[in-house]
């Protein structure tokens, strides 16, 4: 099976009719008829039912249909990638970024960068940490800004500095004696809500210092404990760094006084792998993180 039949097939899963599958490729039923069928026949198993509602995949056809979007995504970023291996002035650079990025990302110098290669493009993917790691090793992007804690294993880590977490406090939950900083102990037995990731390091903290950690809300995005804790949910604990996209107005913003309860935004390559040129400049601007 080759990529155009690939193409062919994502068209007719995604339109559910193949007249409408054959105009978006701007081509005519019969041969796309008659490419269903050699893919058919070439797998050994029906990819399509027909019927009064159009064309709807079978189990095996809706397994092909994810795996084609893969390898179609693996394949443009490879094209753009080979594209760009000349001189580094010109091409795409695919980025991974998690929520949590947007204090630090985009960094300064990369004002500079973009001024020194004006043909240079952003592909940026969204994702939280284990995302943006998958879209790694798939080749769909060549580079990832995560968070810590996560396994580094087959990675080339980059550190930014350690960032405090901070409690986003709704005015019915703010606590704390003073204006910028709360303590654990301030936050025992507060409704916390948080994303599910920092679970083991929040515990941890609250273990050892004797506090309750009652948890309110456990979620898979800093900005849903964001919106949560803005509209009265709970105390949101999120790395500093969110406080950029964070609503201020209707929440106070505190630093955890915990020196253990801090995360690292960490850009990380797959390791031995090699990098497009334009990667590879960008990589320099940040020769200032700890590298590991």
């Amino acid at each position: 099976m080759n990529t155009r039949q690939m193409r062919y097939f994502v068209a007719i899963a995604e339109e559910r009719q193949i007249t409408a599958a054959a105009r978006r490729l701007g081509i005519t039923q019969p041969p796309l008829s008659h490419e269903l069928a050699a893919m058919e026949r070439e797998l050994g198993v029906r990819l399509v039912a027909r019927g009064p509602r159009g064309a709807e995949l079978t189990d095996a056809g809706r397994l092909l249909y994810r795996r084609a979007l893969e390898v179609l995504e693996m394949t443009s970023a490879m094209e753009r990638e080979v594209r760009s291996f000349g001189a580094g002035a010109s091409g795409t650079l695919s980025l991974g970024l998690v929520s949590s990025s947007s204090g630090q990302i985009p960094a300064p110098f990369m004002r500079e960068f973009v001024g020194d290669y004006p043909r240079v493009r952003f592909d940026v993917r969204e994702g939280n940490t284990f995302e943006v790691i998958d879209l790694l090793n798939k080749g769909v992007v060549e580079l990832g800004f995560v968070r810590t804690p996560f396994e580094a294993g087959g990675l080339e880590c980059r550190y930014g500095a350690p960032e405090p977490m901070v409690a986003v406090m709704p005015a019915s939950l703010t606590v704390g004696a003073r204006p910028d900083e709360v303590t654990l102990e301030e936050l025992s037995g507060v409704p916390i809500v948080m994303y599910r990731r920092y679970e083991a390091l929040v515990a941890e903290e609250f273990e050892r210092a004797s506090c309750e950690l009652a948890v309110a809300c456990m979620n898979d995005d800093s900005r849903t404990t964001c919106t949560w804790a803005r509209r009265g949910m709970g105390v949101g604990l999120v790395p500093e760094g969110m406080l950029e996209t964070v609503n201020a107005t209707a929440v106070t913003c505190k630093r955890v006084a915990c020196p253990g309860l801090v995360t690292r935004l960490t850009l990380v390559r797959e390791r031995g792998r090699r990098l497009s040129p334009v990667a590879e400049r960008f990589l320099e601007g940040f020769a200032d993180w700890d590298v590991a």
